[in-house]
């Protein structure tokens, strides 16, 4: 058996079986990293190997002794550098932190760790996990698994790219606006945005009104996806918006036929978005496999004016990313180490009164109301995970699409906001590639808290999808 090759689950029933051994895993991911990560730069801050091995040997001990610790059990992590691993420096790719390790670990990376898994690294991340570009000063680009003139997207760009290269057997990332999905989109893996409260986030400055951002699963696989997720999931007390629903849930089968689902293709918002030539024909296409299994698909309508869902998304949108960088503010000459993009959004909150904020929170909510009342004739909502292909890697973000200047830095991934600022649930799961070999992403949207219904949709596009899901990229 190839060990990077194989699904999580199966890696992890030839451990609990003796198959193969803890040691023999961490191995195999050692020498996996070795081989592709200095050119892809995916992982970041890597645990000496010495100590991977020695807890590799601890958990073979436990299992020994006929103790497991879950189904994590000696499976190679590695977290997203935004996110806190004790042990591990939390850069935020950014020159502004310091390369001391956590303390502690954050709740996911807690509930990760609980289930048996061995931290290896943190996966990159653009500074503060601003912008669909996986780019830092701290350590520099990661470049697209299928591509590496290309990007990886971002922010999760570390976590799809290592996936792709097999570098790691499951991978988490964080969303606010597409992080998770946009980066599986670009390099042909799966990444799942749960539920608004799905994922409890402890510990936080604020845990009531910072709810747009939530961490969740990517993997290779729809059935690792939704065992990773039942990992991370979970009602906590200490994040009072935390869906009160255990995460045992996902670990149900997710055979399940789609015979007559309802798949609204919303497409390009009737021209509302700039969109790359190529991608609504492979996402088309993809959808066209739905229909091989019996889904039914029709074109649908957001129930609004995008333009005011999008005026409604930039007021939250300063004052979540905006009060982010000002925490760093009183650093000395901070302007200097923060990009542009960062400055920008701290600038943009200054401003913002909660006048503005209670009035874009009315918009949103006529919008969340809107797409319920889309619910009624639909069960799931299918969009690009991208308005435009992979760009070059040197580029800092798309300028135009199609001759049509984006007038923020953002403007290009604002395909990705509908699910975040419903607090729904949505996955991108591979669609196809364009003439030049490169990647792209579906973005299929469920109903609220339907992360399970939607995670049974995704597996049955999956099934009847092999051929195009288990590609792979160049070398690998």
């Amino acid at each position: 058996m190839v060990i990077p090759n194989m699904s999580a689950l199966d890696l992890s029933q030839a451990i609990h079986s003796k198959a193969v051994s803890c040691r023999e895993v961490a191995l195999a991911y050692l020498k996996q990293i070795d081989t592709y990560n200095p050119a892809s730069n995916a992982i970041v801050s890597l645990a000496p190997p010495e100590l991977v091995l020695q807890q590799a040997g601890e958990r073979d001990a436990q299992l020994a002794r006929g103790k497991s610790m879950g189904w994590l059990h000696g499976i190679p992590q590695a977290v997203k550098d935004l996110v806190d691993v004790a042990g591990f420096p939390t850069r935020h790719g950014s020159p502004l932190t310091d390369a001391l390790p956590a303390a502690t670990d954050n709740m996911m990376s807690a509930r990760m760790r609980a289930a048996g898994c061995i931290f290896v690294g943190k996966t990159n991340t653009p500074e503060f996990g601003l912008g669909s570009h996986t780019f830092n000063e701290v350590f520099g680009a990661t470049r697209n698994a299928w591509d590496p003139s290309k990007s990886a997207g971002g922010s999760s760009g570390g976590a799809a790219v290592a996936l792709a290269q097999r570098m790691l057997p499951v991978a988490d990332g964080s969303d606010f606006m597409g992080s998770l999905r946009n980066p599986a989109g670009w390099n042909h893996v799966f990444g799942m945005r749960p539920s608004q409260g799905r994922l409890p986030r402890y510990p936080v400055p604020d845990a009531f009104i910072a709810q747009l951002s939530t961490e969740g699963p990517m993997a290779r696989n729809v059935r690792d996806l939704a065992m990773l997720l039942s990992t991370q999931a979970g009602y906590d007390a200490r994040s009072p918006l935390s869906i009160a629903e255990s995460g045992n849930a996902f670990t149900q089968s997710l055979d399940a036929s789609v015979k007559h689902r309802r798949i609204g293709w919303l497409g390009n918002l009737n021209a509302y978005l700039a969109v790359e030539d190529g991608i609504l024909l492979v996402c088309e296409s993809a959808l066209k496999t739905f229909e091989t299994i019996g889904a039914d698909v029709a074109t649908a309508q957001l129930g609004m004016p995008p333009e005011e869902i999008w005026d409604a998304w930039l007021v939250w949108r300063k004052a979540l990313a905006g009060r982010n960088i000002g925490s760093y503010t009183h650093h000395a000459n901070w302007r200097d180490k923060v990009k542009a993009e960062g400055q920008w959004e701290y600038d943009q909150s200054l401003g913002l009164t909660g006048s503005q904020l209670m009035q874009a929170s009315v918009t949103r909510t006529r919008y969340y109301q809107s797409m319920l009342k889309l619910f009624e004739s639909f069960d799931v909502l299918a969009l690009p995970v991208a308005q435009v292909w992979p760009f070059d890697v040197t580029e800092r973000w798309p300028k135009h699409i199609n001759g049509q200047a984006m007038d923020t830095y953002h403007r290009w991934m604002e395909v990705v906001i509908y699910a975040t600022f419903a607090g729904l649930p949505a996955i991108s799961v591979p669609a196809g590639f364009n003439a030049q070999g490169l990647p792209m992403g579906l973005q299929l949207i469920g109903k609220p808290q339907g992360d399970f219904e939607l995670l049974q949709i995704a597996h049955a596009y999956e099934q009847a999808a092999q051929d195009l899901i288990q590609k792979r990229p160049p070398g690998i």
